[in-house]
């Protein structure tokens, strides 16, 4: 039996560097995230899975199957983990806050969970954990947190997202390859 036959036929994962977008052509000329991929997967129809804005890098999982994109995305169905460096000092209230949430236009913006995992200066390294994903999420939630040495606003300087369910991020930047069918169905079966 080759390796390809042990290949999902239903998901694909990328490593999205910085500087892409997530569409599959732009009126502007930015680089898309089909730049990084063989041509078949445009032409076949693969749809990302989710978002990342331009600055952000990290797992992005391509299906040309509707129902396990929703199942995906779907509020609620599934955790995502991010990884990120913030401009300023975070401490157990924005913590708090973070979990609690902050409304915005877009609604409440929360995480399930965040967790410090690094310094370096006036930076703090997080790791979050969400179960949806709205508009630039993450950068919202912490921009409407103010820095309690500075005042201003807490930024987002580097989001990486790692997970994707149960599916790590196992990829050099700019590469991809298929899940395998365990990982497909591991992940699928993680679902609530």
């Amino acid at each position: 039996m080759s390796s390809r036959t042990k290949e999902s036929k239903v998901l694909l994962a990328l490593n999205k560097p910085k500087g892409y977008i997530v569409t599959r052509s732009d009126e502007r000329g930015r680089k898309t995230v089909y730049d990084l991929l063989p041509d078949w997967v445009f032409n076949d129809g693969w749809m990302p899975i989710g978002r990342l804005d331009l600055e952000s890098k990290g797992l992005l999982l391509f299906t040309m199957d509707g129902k396990i994109g929703n199942a995906l995305t779907k509020p609620g169905n599934c955790i995502k983990i991010y990884e990120i460096w913030v401009r300023g000092h975070v401490n157990d209230e924005h913590i708090n806050q973070a979990k609690k949430g902050v409304e915005s236009k877009y609604g409440l913006l929360k995480a399930l969970n965040v967790e410090k995992i690094g310094m370096g200066g006036a930076k703090t390294k997080l790791k979050i954990e969400i179960n949806e994903g709205k508009n630039r999420h993450i950068r919202r939630l912490f921009g409407a947190l103010k820095d309690s040495k500075f005042g201003t606003p807490l930024k987002v300087l580097n989001l990486s997202r790692v997970s994707i369910g149960n599916f790590k991020l196992d990829l050099e930047s700019g590469k991809w390859r298929h899940l395998s069918l365990e990982e497909e169905q591991s992940l699928l079966n993680g679902l609530k």
